[in-house]
């Protein structure tokens, strides 16, 4: 893969400095895309690049960037224009969790981080995202929002990242209606157990909705990779409006 031809086709990837936001990033560079990992990070941004293949190398641009402040995100977006002529792909991806408590035992700032990142800054991106998509010719373009299954069925003490995640949802259903006129294809990919650094408590064990502490089952991520790919290379004609990827073994269908 690491010989595919350049496509082209400018992407932004957010928080892919490490986890999910990572091997997507990584997956768009080999698949031929020209890719902007955005992170806030840039030793961290720096190492990816590094890590990938010497022929990939040249498609891979990193910018460090602030998704919960307005004034940063519009920058982002305005430099790779610039630079690029148009933007076909953003993946709106950075988040981040919560610590595990009840609602009274929660924080305001706390709250305030978790829902400016995950979404007030998803929506800065998306806003700026179909800024670029609406005017550029050809118009149009695909984004995709990191959801998450927790969007659907929360976890227990996690009331901050489940409303924000939530909100994804229904900023998904929002864009991708108003998006329609303009060729933007907005859809959403829910994860759930993935393999990363962010999910490695699950293999010890964690708090179950019956009060036990188990162990949960993960996938690896190259489950959530292609799964990603396959949406990105729909034909702009076509969208995968919402999917699911998940552990097989993982408490979610059903009763824990």
């Amino acid at each position: 893969m690491s010989d595919k031809p350049l496509k082209g086709k400018i992407a932004v990837v957010t928080g892919a400095s490490a986890g999910i936001g990572q091997a997507c990033a990584t997956a768009l560079v080999a698949d031929g895309w020209t890719t902007v990992f955005v992170g806030r990070d840039a030793t961290k941004l720096s190492a990816v690049v590094a890590a990938l293949p010497e022929a990939q190398r040249a498609r891979a641009e990193t910018a460090v960037c602030d998704v919960t402040n307005a004034d940063d995100v519009k920058a982002l977006f305005d430099g790779v224009a610039s630079r690029h002529g148009r933007i076909d792909l953003l993946f709106n991806n950075a988040g981040v969790n919560q610590t595990p408590v009840t609602p009274d035992e929660l924080g305001a700032d706390e709250w305030r981080k978790v829902v400016g990142t995950n979404l007030d800054g998803a929506f800065y991106c998306l806003s700026n995202a179909f800024r670029i998509m609406r005017h550029q010719s050809p118009q149009g373009g695909r984004i995709i929002n990191n959801g998450s299954i927790s969007a659907h069925t929360p976890r227990p003490c996690s009331i901050a990242y489940a409303a924000s995640k939530s909100a994804i949802t229904g900023l998904t259903r929002g864009a991708a209606l108003d998006g329609r006129a303009l060729n933007i294809a907005v859809g959403q990919i829910d994860i759930g157990n993935v393999a990363s650094a962010m999910t490695e408590r699950m293999a010890a064990g964690v708090l179950q909705a019956d009060g036990s502490i188990r162990a949960e089952a993960r996938m690896d991520m190259s489950g959530v990779a292609s799964t990603f790919m396959a949406m990105v290379n729909l034909p702009l004609e076509s969208n995968i409006f919402t999917v699911t990827v998940m552990a097989t073994g993982m408490p979610y269908v059903g009763r824990g």
